[in-house]
């Protein structure tokens, strides 16, 4: 296998401060603060980060393919962060039901579900990080700047309201997620 070396580079905004020790980046930017430590004892002598002007390289000598996809990897979640820190996410979720109507509200740190297909108690879920959920009539809006805390937190939600042993095609009840947004408004892929 030839011993290329393998780099990626990331451009970083003006609006952005980024801070590098080690294996961890800490971006400052105008919805707030995030911070990533990449440090992976297999792997932390084999790539470095680092940043020089205004862009941010993760660089290795190694060509192996384990060792690119980390690069990849490492390079993906750089940009998450910038465009958290940047612009900040907001993932929509939409609430339907058919008979019983679904009552949503948040409690410390988890948002409650009653009256689910009927149901007693209630069903809970928790919100991981700095997410914050609020809720409209019909409708929750997940608002962070961690792309991976807002996602998480849109999981447990539809996860709670999981059907079992039922239909899904008759019983279609339950919490969706209907769009995934920067907050300036502009939709993402996924």
């Amino acid at each position: 296998m030839d011993n290329k070396k393998i780099e990626k580079r990331i451009m970083v905004p003006d609006n952005l401060d980024v801070q590098i020790d080690g294996k961890r980046i800490i971006m400052k930017g105008p919805r707030g603060q995030i911070s990533k430590d990449f440090n992976d004892p297999r792997f932390s002598k084999r790539i470095s980060i680092e940043r020089s002007g205004n862009e941010i390289s993760i660089v290795s000598d190694s060509n192996e393919k384990k060792i690119r996809s980390l690069c990849g990897t490492i390079a993906a979640h750089a940009r998450n962060m910038i465009g958290g820190a940047t612009s900040g996410y907001k993932y929509k979720m939409k609430v339907f039901y058919t008979h019983f109507p679904i009552t949503i509200s948040v409690k410390d740190r988890e948002v409650q579900i009653r009256n689910f297909v009927g149901e007693k108690g209630a069903r809970t879920a928790r919100i991981i990080g700095n997410a914050e959920v609020s809720v409209g009539k019909d409708e929750l809006e997940i608002v962070g700047v961690s792309i991976e805390d807002v996602g998480q937190t849109a999981a447990n939600i539809e996860q709670a309201c999981k059907i079992t042993k039922r239909d899904r095609r008759i019983f279609q009840d339950g919490v969706y997620l209907t769009g995934k947004y920067l907050e300036t408004g502009e939709r993402i892929k996924g």
